[in-house]
C-alpha cells in the first residue's frame, strides 16, 4: 500500500483547501502537489512543495548578467544559453520539496547526492510497516561480466523462483523477528533503536527531500541513465515527468544538452576531427585505453534499438 490512510486523508485535505498567492506558480506542477505517483511495488513520489518557474530562471540571470543578456531574444532561447554554457546559479532559484517512498537500498544511493536536504522518518520512534521491494521476474538478473556493478541476462525458470522466494521468506522472516523483539507482551521488549538493524535493506523508508533545481537536474542525469540501477532509475523517471511539467524550457534544454548529449575528451574530439577527414581511427592509434574506446564507440554508434 503506497499511501497510508492517514497521509491519504492528509492529502485530501490539503487538496481540498486551495489557498490564494500572489507567488508566482508553474501551472503543469500545480496539477502535481498532493498527488502520490506510484513508483515499484509499495512506493511512490509526490510534490509537497515547490518555488519559482522558468521566469524565475530568467530573472535571476538578467539581474547576474545585466546587459550581456540583451542579445538573448527570448527566455527559451536564455535558458539553452545557461544550460549550454553551465551556468548553474539561475537555476538554483528554482526549489521543490518531495516526499518519497522507497526501499532503504535505493535510499542509500540516493543519499549520496548530498546538496539537498532531507528529514527521513525513524525507525527509533516508530515502527516500520511490513512492506519489502521484491523484483518483478523480469528484473532479476545475473552479475554483468563487463560491469563489476551492473547486471547481465535475466534470470528464468526455477532459479527466478528460487531467488524471489528466498527474497520473500527472508523478508518476511527478518521482520518477524523485528515485531517479536519489540513486542511488550509479557517482556520488556528490545528498543526500536536497536530492533531495527535486523531489518533487511529492501523494507521501505520514507523521507522529505528538498533540493534546488540545479542540483535537481544533476541528480537527474546520472539516475535517469539507462546505466543507472533500475530501482534508483524509475524514481528518477517519475521525478524527470514533474520537472518537465514545472520548467518545460529549462526541462527541454537540460533534455537536450545533458541527457540527450555527450562530453567528449580532447582525444575523443580530436578523433572525430581525423574521422571527419576520412582517417581511419582505431583504438591503438587514437590513445585511448580498451574502456575508453569502448565507450567511444557506443558514443558513436547511439543507443541500441
Amino acid at each position: 500500500m503506497p499511501l497510508s490512510p492517514e497521509q491519504q486523508a492528509e492529502i485530501d485535505a490539503e487538496r481540498a483547501a486551495p489557498r490564494e498567492t500572489l507567488r508566482a506558480t508553474a501551472p503543469g506542477m500545480e496539477r502535481h502537489l498532493y498527488t502520490a505517483i506510484p513508483v515499484l511495488d509499495h512506493g511512490f513520489v509526490r510534490v509537497v512543495d515547490y518555488m519559482g518557474d522558468d521566469a524565475a530562471i530568467c530573472q535571476a540571470a538578467r539581474v547576474s548578467y545585466g546587459r550581456g543578456t540583451k542579445s538573448v531574444s527570448n527566455d527559451e532561447g536564455l535558458i539553452r544559453y545557461l544550460m549550454r554554457h553551465w551556468h548553474s546559479t539561475p537555476f538554483e532559484m528554482c526549489e521543490i520539496k518531495l516526499h518519497v517512498k522507497l526501499p532503504i537500498f535505493v535510499a542509500r544511493q540516493w543519499i549520496r547526492h548530498r546538496t539537498a536536504n532531507v528529514n527521513e522518518y525513524s525507525a527509533r520512534y516508530s515502527i516500520l510497516d511490513r512492506e519489502f521491494y521484491v523484483p518483478e521476474p523480469e528484473h532479476l538478473a545475473a552479475q554483468s561480466a563487463l560491469n563489476h556493478q551492473g547486471r547481465g541476462e535475466t534470470l528464468s525458470g526455477a532459479e527466478a523462483d528460487r531467488v524471489l522466494r528466498i527474497l520473500r521468506d527472508d523478508a518476511g522472516s527478518a521482520y518477524d523477528h523485528y515485531a517479536e523483539m519489540i513486542s511488550t507482551e509479557g517482556q520488556q521488549g528490545l528498543a526500536r533503536e536497536l530492533a531495527r538493524m535486523n531489518l533487511p535493506a529492501n523494507i521501505y523508508t520514507q523521507w522529505y527531500w528538498k533540493v534546488d533545481l540545479h542540483n535537481l537536474l544533476h541528480f537527474l542525469r546520472l539516475r535517469a541513465d539507462t546505466h543507472a540501477q533500475y530501482e534508483i532509475r524509475v524514481y528518477a523517471d517519475a521525478i524527470c515527468d514533474l520537472v518537465r511539467d514545472w520548467v518545460p524550457a529549462a526541462y527541454a534544454a537540460f533534455e537536450d544538452y545533458r541527457l540527450g548529449g555527450a562530453q567528449l575528451s580532447g582525444k575523443g574530439m580530436d578523433c572525430i576531427r581525423r574521422m571527419l577527414k576520412g582517417e581511419a581511427v582505431t583504438q591503438e592509434s587514437s590513445g585511448m585505453s580498451k574502456g575508453e574506446w569502448r565507450e567511444f564507440q557506443a558514443l558513436l554508434d547511439g543507443p541500441s534499438a
